[in-house]
């Protein structure tokens, strides 16, 4: 069976798609030691480099894994820091041949769920802008909020960096100066739940993400703890992005192995002699 080169590469990590076809334009891709061609198909017995590291043949037989990882405050979604601050990838399950690609991140305050998977193409997708992947926080606020407030985080304010809004703003619930607040985004940037109500006067004291896409954060789901995600919401999320979930790889069935000629006789006089005894009748005792 044969995949077309970048999107053997793309599930395996590498890069998207896109990126990965410039790469066989620019000369960086090999198979069986010579230049890759926009549109080539490979096989796991060709020998495929990118940049001369030879690409392992995992990434044809193995079926990708996605995580749901419920993150606490206090771990950044670096693979190191530089402060020594615990990063979310310490507590992942450890893969062989292949390596966990963070869908996203949240920042060091903020705890909920965060995706994790080994296709590097699904991730591309799902980060991408132009597919809108809808992200729902659970907000807590310190302050007072008006329905003024309310509107034009829903018409959207002016940030540093361009424009921004919630999609939908649904109140859940509090008392005093705390409330609760589900909101929901399509675009990921950075501290962008927060920046907007701060926007409006208000200071958010804590901040879960509880959606990302069609997966929501597992209910009484302790924070730290990791699941992989079912065949059915796995599907789901694919379809999300427009792509078909990779069937799982067809395992080599070894033919049985045929009895010797000896082995079957033996057998055979064995049978025939319980075949024998069973056919006796039994014995009368004399009195």
């Amino acid at each position: 069976m044969t995949e077309k080169l970048q999107k053997v590469l793309a599930r395996a990590g590498f890069g998207s798609r896109r990126q990965i076809e410039r790469w066989i334009e620019e000369g960086r891709i090999t198979v069986d030691n010579a230049p890759a061609t926009l549109g080539a198909r490979v096989s796991p017995d060709q020998t495929i480099r990118v940049d001369g590291r030879q690409v392992p043949t995992h990434v044809f037989q193995s079926k990708p894994r996605i995580l749901i990882y419920h993150k606490p405050e206090g771990e950044v979604c670096t693979r190191s820091d530089p402060q020594g601050r615990p990063t979310v990838f310490e507590k992942l399950p450890k893969l062989r041949g292949a390596r966990w690609i963070a869908i996203g991140r949240l920042d060091f305050n903020t705890s909920g769920l965060l995706l994790f998977t080994t296709d590097g193409e699904l991730a591309n997708r799902l980060m991408h802008p132009s597919h809108e992947i809808e992200r729902e926080y659970a907000v807590r606020v310190l302050g007072k909020v008006d329905d003024d407030m309310l509107a034009r985080l829903k018409q959207g304010v002016m940030l540093e960096d361009g424009p921004a809004h919630f999609e939908a703003i649904k109140e859940a619930g509090g008392a005093g100066a705390n409330r609760w607040f589900h909101v929901v985004l399509r675009e990921g940037r950075n501290r962008e739940v927060r920046r907007l109500w701060e926007a409006v006067g208000v200071k958010v004291s804590r901040l879960i993400r509880v959606r990302f896409g069609p997966i929501p954060l597992p209910p009484h789901f302790h924070a730290g703890r990791t699941i992989d995600l079912d065949e059915e919401a796995s599907a789901v999320l694919y379809d999300s992005v427009g792509l078909k979930p990779p069937a799982a790889p067809k395992k080599h069935q070894p033919e049985p192995r045929k009895p010797r000629a000896g082995a079957r006789q033996r057998r055979g006089s064995e049978t025939s002699r319980t075949d024998s005894r069973s056919r006796r009748q039994p014995r009368t005792r004399r009195r």
